[in-house]
């Protein structure tokens, strides 16, 4: 008898033992929204494996991309502007409407030199055609004011937030 309560005490230690492991191992993070586009942060990573992948990181011009810039680019008219063209341009897709869906595409994109956009990529979609049509609005945007560092135009990388939400 008093081995069958010594083991029900080990297994009850056990499992209330494996409970606060798994809650206390837990990692909740809120992921804050974005307002507006922003430069994208300096990632740290292993770096690339070829050469090849190092000459693939430079802009239009052939020269450097700078994540961080003293100057930001800037859409034309500002970002009052920049309101103005989603609001004209951007549609809602109606597979997206019919779905439900709402949400923030994040797409990444590269403003050249001479202020082109290009290398427009989504690092979060939210599906029903609602990434396809962030992506085509900014492509099609006209051209930015590029970054400057140290008194030059530079290409900057930019992440910008695309909200696709319905009324």
């Amino acid at each position: 008898m008093k081995l069958i309560k010594l083991k029900n005490k080990a297994l009850s230690l056990l499992v209330v033992t494996g409970m606060v492991l798994t809650v206390t191992s837990c990692q909740m993070e809120q992921v804050a929204e974005l307002e507006g586009p922003t430069q994208v942060e300096a990632m740290q990573s292993l770096g690339p494996t070829s050469i090849l992948a190092l000459v693939d990181d430079v802009g239009k011009d052939g020269k450097e991309i700078f994540d961080v810039t003293e100057v930001q680019p800037n859409p034309p008219g500002g970002m009052q502007g920049w309101s103005e063209y989603l609001s004209t341009n951007l549609t809602y897709p109606a597979q997206a409407r019919q779905m439900g869906i709402e949400g923030t595409v994040i797409v990444v994109f590269l403003i050249n030199s001479d202020g082109s956009i290009s290398n427009v990529e989504v690092l979060k979609g939210i599906g029903g055609g609602a990434d396809e049509e962030a992506v085509r609005v900014v492509e099609n945007s006209p051209k930015w004011t590029p970054a400057m560092q140290k008194d030059r135009v530079v290409n900057s990388r930019m992440r910008l937030p695309v909200r696709f939400k319905l009324s």
